[in-house]
């Protein structure tokens, strides 16, 4: 990542960076971020000295052909570790499991607690196994970030991206550790998912709703189906009445 994107990405967008120095020079942590836009994975770790890992779906390291092959090799570049979606419980046990993993060597796990990209730029709640169950097993400290307009350097949807300089807030570390052992505690790990939140709240300056991103996607897509269907009705209605 450094060598190979983060210079160009630096040089190129710009990126300001706040609170640097609360990422520790050595030892595990995690970076709790907000979740813009899908170019979130690739600004953090380039401001950073230290590699990032990000979970990433398997589907892009198993692709057949010569783009398959370009595109696993971009993720591993990046940081990215593929996750199996499989089996009973799918990509929630396989994130925590490589998580712990990332963690138990020393190195900075990423994590998105809102679990999937924010539809219109505000902050949705968290989920509580991922992010929650992972820093109590391992005792790693959290540390909030803020993602700033990168939902403007690549907006859902497209391609290429603008040239948007976007910025990155870091706050200060979180200590869980005295709900370490009581990950299976579900009032525990809401707890702790919601205080991560805050943190984040205030260093985004985003407005924070209360429900679950999927859930306000799915809001979303069927109140545009719903215009959708209303604009065709409305239009059928208005042929039919000049046809009378």
């Amino acid at each position: 990542m450094k060598f190979s994107i983060g210079g160009p990405l630096r040089l190129a967008f710009r990126p300001w960076v706040e609170g640097i120095e609360n990422v520790p020079a050595e030892g595990p942590a995690i970076l709790a971020s907000n979740h813009l836009s899908f170019s979130d994975s690739f600004f953090l770790p380039a401001v950073l000295d230290r590699k990032v890992t990000f979970i990433a779906k398997a589907e892009y390291f198993t692709s057949p052909g010569v783009k398959g092959k370009l595109t696993a090799a971009f993720f591993k570049g990046v940081g990215q570790l593929p996750v199996d979606r499989s089996g009973a419980r799918g990509a929630g046990e396989a994130a925590i499991k490589s998580g712990i993993e990332v963690l138990e060597r020393g190195e900075l796990f990423g994590i998105y607690p809102e679990g999937t990209r924010s539809p219109d730029g505000r902050l949705y709640r968290g989920k509580p196994g991922g992010l929650a169950r992972v820093a109590l097993a391992t005792g790693a400290p959290v540390i909030p970030v803020a993602m700033i307009d990168t939902e403007k350097v690549q907006p859902p949807g497209k391609i290429l991206p603008k040239m948007v300089r976007p910025g990155i807030r870091i706050g200060k570390p979180l200590d869980f550790s005295r709900y370490q052992g009581m990950e299976n505690d579900r009032f525990i790990l809401r707890s702790v998912t919601d205080e991560v939140m805050y943190e984040i709240m205030k260093l985004s300056g985003q407005e924070y709703v209360d429900i679950y991103a999927t859930a306000a996607k799915r809001q979303i897509a069927e109140a545009a189906k719903a215009a959708e269907a209303k604009k065709k009705a409305d239009a059928e209605q208005a042929a039919q009445a000049g046809a009378e």
